[in-house]
């Protein structure tokens, strides 16, 4: 295809990660004032994990509808839309004068985020070859990690500095930038570069009746194995971090807000090593399962350590767990891999946001469950609380280690790649 051999679908991969970057970047930028928010709003730790989780609903409930319509319409008008819609709810929540506005806020950015990344993997299936697509993948979700990692001490640091409105109310700006900035990059330019390209496409596009497209998705194996390998890896890490990972540190370990949000960074690095090297594993040995349930079982020994250790490790046990817990979720890419290698092109948006509303369910759930445990032990010492918490990303990684032994290894998709071609 001309999209996949032209010098432009580097262009396109820049600009959507870094519209990637910047959403991600909002997942957990939140968390950084958990505290600030339960004292300006007169808020309980129940709330503020409903209100982390409200983001990650909208998020998991959009993905499988997403899925569907991306796979028939296209991913670019979905892309260009959510950056946007994510813009709006940023800004909003900078000037948010009671809660009910910062619920509707963290609605709107968890709609807009919803697109992103269904659609980036639509998005380089289109553009790239598949000998590409694995490497590739693994970058992205370095952009993610990076934009987990510009929500630690640099976005900390800017709240230090300016309250926490305007780092929030510029970051929205910014996003709805990048909606206008990807309707030229994905739109009005390959318009006029590809037109035999698009009428091609237009006329080979087949649809599927919706409910026989998701029967077959709810009776396949595979597509539940990545549901809930996400579900373990994904929702443990994002809920945690994007919720309780800051006030653990300033509570448990009466760190200051930067030394906290400094303290989670190890983790992102963990997750932007992840990515990439474990991607460069399985590719190696040209296999998925048995290096995925390695990582699966790893992460579910680190949140088990918590639990032994009374909910507070030493320091530097502590750096070393969220270091690996974040190489675990920088990993979870594998399981776009196994989507892409295991289905047809025409079901992998669907598919991805099935795998997808996995990860984002767990944290729906994790913060929400979380502060609710918290609030119950919110008499006793902070150790006890955050000790019985950690009980729920145990049991909700054993989850994803369930999902890794499920997977079915798909080696005979590399011998016929015309069939995986966009």
């Amino acid at each position: 295809m001309e999209k996949q051999n032209s010098r432009y679908r580097w262009v396109v991969f820049g600009t959507v990660l870094f519209t990637y970057f910047l959403i991600v970047s909002q997942r957990t930028a939140p968390g950084l004032i958990s505290d600030q928010l339960m004292k300006d709003f007169n808020i309980t730790a129940a709330t503020i994990g409903l209100l982390a989780s409200v983001q990650f609903l909208a998020y998991a409930g959009l993905q499988i509808p997403i899925g569907i319509l991306s796979d028939r319409f296209g991913p670019n008008i979905f892309l260009i839309v959510g950056a946007i819609l994510n813009g709006l709810g940023t800004i909003l929540y900078s000037v948010a004068s009671n809660e009910y506005i910062l619920f509707l806020a963290r609605l709107m950015a968890g709609m807009g985020d919803a697109t992103i990344w269904v659609n980036l993997v639509l998005i380089m299936s289109q553009w790239f070859k598949v000998r590409e697509f694995v490497g590739l993948l693994g970058f992205a979700g370095m952009a993610g990690s990076f934009g987990f990692l510009m929500a630690t001490m640099p976005f900390s640091a800017w709240i230090t500095l300016s309250g926490w409105r305007t780092p929030f109310f510029i970051t929205g700006i910014i996003l709805c930038l990048c909606g206008l900035l990807l309707y030229v990059v994905l739109v009005n330019k390959p318009k006029k570069m590809f037109k035999n390209a698009a009428v091609k496409a237009k006329k080979e596009k087949k649809r599927e009746n919706t409910f026989v497209l998701l029967r077959r998705i709810f009776s396949e194996r595979q597509a539940w194995a990545t549901f809930l390998c996400h579900f373990g890896l994904v929702g443990t890490y994002v809920g945690f971090i994007g919720s309780w990972a800051v006030p653990y540190g300033m509570h448990v370990y009466g760190m200051s807000r930067s030394d906290a949000s400094q303290l989670i960074m190890f983790g992102l690095i963990g997750a932007i090593i992840g990515a990439p090297l474990t991607g460069w594993i399985s590719s190696r040995f040209d296999m998925i399962k048995k290096p995925y349930i390695i990582v699966h079982t790893i992460v579910f020994i680190c949140w088990v350590a918590f639990l032994i250790f009374n909910g507070k490790p030493s320091y530097y046990m502590l750096v070393i767990l969220f270091f690996i817990i974040g190489y675990g979720n920088g990993a979870s890419s594998l399981t776009f891999a196994v989507v892409r290698k295991s289905f047809p092109m025409k079901d992998v948006g669907v598919i991805s946001g099935f795998a997808n509303t996995g990860g984002f369910l767990s944290a729906v759930l994790l913060p929400s469950i979380f502060g609710k445990v918290l609030d119950h032990f919110h008499a006793a010492d902070s150790t006890v609380g955050y000790h019985y918490g950690f009980i729920i990303p145990v049991l909700f990684s054993m989850v994803g280690l369930i999902g890794g032994f499920l997977i079915k290894e798909q080696r005979q998709e590399a011998k016929q790649p015309s069939e995986l071609m966009a």
